[in-house]
């Protein structure tokens, strides 16, 4: 990490070359005094936006970083290589749309550095979006504050700080980006924080986020909790339950070999009875969950970088 630099501000986009030079103008404007890089991640955009970030390279080369992705492979991907990329002491991510605002930046700074935060999210406490988009955003939030125990606002607002050695900590991929805060609690960067911003409404283009994040973010939220718990002793929850699953086996056909040989001698074949046919599946689920749990030890032991080429270029 560069020693003397402040500030680094991963930015991930698609489609977005009306906003860049505006976005990128008001960022110089709200650091003056800072030493700071802008990090560009174009993932996979149709559109003129590298020809914009290549003539801000050209035209800021110490202040400008990019990559470029062969194609979309989504919010997450963009932010992992962001954050390899960053050098700064405090690590910035916000949206290319100017949503929101780099006025934000100083202040934020301050809480990380001077007060100590880990990390500190943006909560856009007024928003400028549909009711169809807030109502479902609140549900998502509560959802999360509750499953997780963190008692952030606003889990996907894309303005938050963190601390250098947090983002060089974790790795986020496919749609984990949302829960970041999560990943970075299980982690044991438990000092977590969130400040007001601004929510501009957008000026240019549309919304890349459909309502499939309200159906897909739970599912996420629980590979984190379970991954970050069992993610390198699978064997003790499955292991466990499929204990559970035989103990349940070998109880009910204890009880229907006693009761067929001391008490109802001249009952019905075990084989005939209902409660076989119990035991029996419950042996079943018991080997398949301890078969679950050896497949899990087995990969959790393999490695876990993700050799995917999607860098197309880098500036």
């Amino acid at each position: 990490m560069d020693g003397d630099l402040q500030i680094s501000i991963v930015i991930p986009l698609l489609n977005e070359e009306e906003s860049l030079k505006e976005l990128f103008g008001w960022i110089k404007s709200a650091l003056q005094g800072f030493s700071y890089e802008v990090i560009f991640i174009d993932d996979g955009s149709k559109d003129g936006s590298w020809s914009v970030i290549q003539a801000l390279k050209k035209e800021h080369p110490d202040l400008v970083k990019a990559i470029k992705f062969r194609r979309n492979y989504g919010k997450s991907a963009a932010l992992n290589e962001g954050f390899k990329l960053a050098s700064g002491k405090v690590v910035f991510t916000m949206d290319a749309d100017l949503q929101d605002s780099p006025d934000e930046l100083p202040k934020m700074y301050e809480m990380i550095v001077k007060e100590g935060y880990d990390l500190v999210s943006g909560w856009k406490k007024k928003r400028h979006d549909p009711i169809t988009k807030t109502i479902p955003t609140k549900l998502y939030n509560w959802a999360t504050r509750v499953m997780s125990g963190i008692k952030l606002h606003d889990f996907n607002c894309g303005l938050k700080a963190y601390k250098n050695e947090l983002v060089k900590s974790i790795e986020v991929y496919g749609e984990m980006h949302r829960y970041i805060p999560v990943m970075a609690s299980r982690a044991g960067f438990r000092h977590i924080g969130e400040k007001v911003v601004q929510h501009r409404a957008r000026k240019y283009g549309h919304t890349k986020f459909g309502l499939s994040r309200f159906i897909y973010g739970p599912l996420d939220l629980l590979s984190i909790l379970f991954i970050s718990k069992f993610g390198k002793r699978p064997m003790h929850v499955f292991g466990v339950w499929g204990m559970a699953m035989f103990a349940i086996s070998f109880c009910i056909v204890g009880w229907m070999i006693i009761d067929k040989l001391f008490v109802n001698t001249s009952a019905r074949l075990i084989a005939d009875r209902a409660e076989f046919f119990i035991a029996l599946t419950a042996m079943i689920i018991g080997f398949q969950l301890f078969l679950a749990g050896f497949l899990g030890e087995l990969v959790s032991r393999s490695s876990s970088r993700r050799d995917e080429d999607l860098i197309e270029k880098i500036i």
